[in-house]
């Protein structure tokens, strides 16, 4: 496939974290058919790669993180065309938001309507300050469709995820983060550090811990408290016979970082 519209990468100062990198520039990274079928090809690519530990996702360029669907070429499409993009669209979602590794978003500039929901299919946040967010679908005529009304009230409240997809409006970046969305808000200058700290503090742990930590966040949220309970120990056990339980174990003991190899 030609990766026109989306690459990924591996961050040469630190080979353990990758970068998906988003790179329409011209349309401010809106996303057609063929940047969806690009993205999920790239999120398969990954899913193979047993030493990549973080992935974070962000622009070619600083004017957008993402603005949504390309509403140019949705324009031709007639109701059952646009039903068969969408379900394109939602494996795009869905492909990042199972990506076992933990996913960071890295947003500067405009990240509207889909833009904003592939952050929601990220784990973490870096947001710039200059940044503007929102999810303007229901002042054209429809609703989010990438997994808005699903996620954003678990990280902020149904209140305040009402008053983002209800109003359509946009918002600032500080206004977001009032709102519980960024786990950091940093000027333009230091948005590449602050995801490279992050990335690196989460790579140094036991990659399998990891995972199995994310799914089960993911997973457990919504369960009932019997349920939850009794499936949070299915994923303790697997940490059990792993070789890096044992190694964190030596290391803790004999005073030294721990070496893990995700096994």
């Amino acid at each position: 496939m030609d990766m026109e519209y989306v690459y990924w990468e591996r961050r040469s100062d630190h080979p353990q974290v990758a970068q998906i990198v988003l790179n329409r520039e011209e349309v401010l990274n809106a996303f057609n058919t063929a940047m969806a079928e690009q993205l999920i090809e790239v999120c398969h690519e990954l899913r193979e790669l047993k030493d990549v530990r973080v992935v974070g996702v962000r622009s070619s360029n600083s004017k957008a993180f993402c603005t949504g669907a390309d509403l140019k070429e949705r324009n031709s499409l007639d109701d059952d065309q646009w039903l068969e993009q969408h379900r394109i669209f939602q494996n795009m979602f869905n492909s990042l938001a199972k990506l076992p590794m933990p996913t960071i978003a890295v947003i500067d500039g405009y990240a509207l309507a889909g833009g904003m929901e592939l952050a929601l299919n990220c784990d973490f946040w870096i947001v710039s300050n200059r940044s503007i967010l929102g999810l303007p679908e229901a002042s054209r005529g429809i609703m989010p469709g990438g997994g808005s009304t699903r996620l954003l009230a678990k990280r902020i409240g149904i209140h305040r995820a009402k008053e983002i997809i209800l109003t359509g409006r946009k918002f600032t970046a500080e206004e977001i983060n009032s709102m519980g969305l960024c786990n950091r808000l940093v000027a333009p200058d230091e948005i590449d550090r602050e995801f490279i700290t992050l990335a690196e503090t989460i790579s140094h742990n036991a990659p399998l811990a990891v995972q199995l930590c994310k799914t089960a966040i993911d997973e457990l949220f919504t369960l009932p408290e019997r349920d939850a309970r009794l499936r949070e120990i299915e994923f303790y056990n697997q940490c059990i016979a792993t070789e890096d339980r044992y190694e964190g174990i030596r290391a803790f003991n004999e005073k030294r970082d721990p070496h893990f190899v995700g096994a």
